[in-house]
């Protein structure tokens, strides 16, 4: 079984995003049951749905970005209060050339042109590691598309998507595009929207990219922990 555990989100859209990418997670494997929970503000829980199917040994799979303090952290716990082992627990979808792939189209979908200058808007934090895994996935778009990209953060670290795309501009690149690297519409995207780039790419969503890259991090977690078991 695959547990798909989101942020969470007081905006509808958010989930009504994240059911969509559970929705296509389950058309690519219709075998595998596949469920989804949520760290806050939205239903079920994490712990109700540990809860209700512990029974079941799921794999908990992060619709999260990076490597942060969720990750190292909160679920290892809530794993562990239920009573399974920290090897059901799949590393975060990014970084990865999936996402890489799934960000291309969405500039493409935008309408950004190949010659535009591209700053990557992530959700940002305080935790170095998510910093650096958001400069790594700006390093993996920028090989995709063939140009730099510049890493930006929308909250709690520099430089902001604002502050990026001015830097570029006065650099000599009036057409900039912000790749909006985020799986869900929300409070975070609409601040992407309100920078001054040219062309703002919509969220990851439930692009078939994503939904193959969720796969893939369920799999490698059932290989992992069919390797201990054999240890």
């Amino acid at each position: 079984m695959l547990l798909a555990l989101a942020h969470g989100s007081r905006d509808e859209a958010a989930s009504t995003s994240t059911r969509a990418l559970v929705k296509a997670v389950r058309l690519l494997r219709p075998e595998l049951t596949v469920r989804c929970c949520f760290l806050d503000l939205a239903r079920p829980s994490l712990s109700q749905a540990l809860a209700r199917f512990a029974d079941r040994r799921p794999v908990l799979v992060p619709l999260l970005l990076g490597t942060g303090y969720h990750l190292r952290v909160d679920l290892p716990a809530a794993l562990a209060t239920a009573g399974l082992p920290e090897s059901h627990l799949a590393r975060a979808l990014g970084p990865h050339p999936l996402l890489a792939e799934a960000l291309a189209d969405r500039l493409t979908e935008a309408g950004a042109p190949p010659h535009a200058a591209v700053v990557l808007a992530g959700a940002g934090s305080s935790d170095p590691t998510a910093l650096a895994d958001t400069a790594r996935m700006a390093s993996l778009l920028a090989a995709r598309l063939g140009r730099t990209v510049t890493p930006a953060h929308l909250s709690a670290a520099a430089p902001t998507p604002h502050q990026a795309v001015a830097e570029l501009q006065a650099a000599g690149h009036p057409e900039v595009a912000l790749a909006t690297y985020l799986l869900s519409p929300g409070f975070f995207a609409r601040r992407a929207a309100t920078a001054p780039a040219a062309w703002t790419s919509a969220p990851l969503g439930a692009h078939p990219a994503v939904a193959r890259l969720v796969l893939r991090r369920y799999d490698e977690a059932r290989a992992a922990t069919a390797l201990r078991s054999a240890a």
